[in-house]
């Protein structure tokens, strides 16, 4: 376990869950576990993680507690909001008084790894606020209002971000903060601390790491499950 300080983990799972045509992606199963399930065990089995607080669904809550009755880290399970960013304020005014940093990350990314979770950790403990990301792979095109190309970013400069994306408690709750109502629209925790001025750390990713987000990603997910 890290002796830097007390780390909770933030899993975001209070999504509608609308391009899975409604159905919560986050129960159903991969490999014969549901994805937060799996989510969960990662964190759950992580070194450097003392506790995990997850933000749902309020119909979903007493659900989430059966399902997860045997994870010993998950301390609270609290309602979400009506954006990410309130989800993910419900459960940071939930996390242990001792909390140094947070480490939020999607519930609908099931197959994030030892490595990465520690490495984003340990980088934002140094650097105060990381994230995970992969180089993108297709060429990206900037487009006008009436879909005609105005530019062509070098691809060697994009990166994908993935979660988890990892702050010091109190540089995060200060960019809340400095935002205001401006805050509760991100849908991406770095852009907060990118609007105000505080450099966030990329490191390593995984294609692996996908987020479950539509029909589609079930077989893909399996067929990582099977190597």
């Amino acid at each position: 376990m890290n002796e830097k300080g007390f780390v909770s983990a933030i899993i975001v799972a209070a999504g509608s869950s609308r391009r899975m045509g409604g159905e919560n992606k986050l129960l159903l199963k991969v490999g014969g576990k549901t994805v937060l399930e799996r989510t969960v065990e990662a964190f759950e089995n992580n070194c450097n993680t003392h506790e995990i607080i997850i933000a749902a669904r309020a119909e979903d809550i007493e659900e989430y507690k059966a399902l997860l009755s045997s994870c010993g880290k998950v301390r609270k399970i609290v309602a979400g909001g009506e954006t990410r960013q309130k989800s993910v304020a419900n459960a940071l005014a939930a996390c242990d008084e001792r909390t140094g940093l947070v480490a939020i990350h999607d519930g609908a990314r099931p197959f994030v790894t030892q490595k990465i979770i520690n490495t984003t950790i340990l980088a934002a403990f140094e650097c105060g606020a990381a994230a995970c990301a992969v180089p993108v792979k297709d060429t990206v095109k900037i487009i006008d209002g009436n879909s005609f190309i105005i530019d062509t970013p070098p691809r060697e400069t994009l990166r994908a971000v993935h979660t988890p994306q990892c702050f010091k408690k109190s540089i995060y709750t200060e960019c809340v903060n400095k935002l205001g109502e401006k805050a509760k629209d991100m849908t991406d925790d770095c852009r907060l601390a990118e609007l105000c001025g505080v450099s966030v750390k990329i490191v390593e990713s995984s294609y692996t790491n996908i987020k479950i987000t539509t029909p589609e990603d079930i077989p893909f997910a399996e067929s990582i499950l099977e190597g």
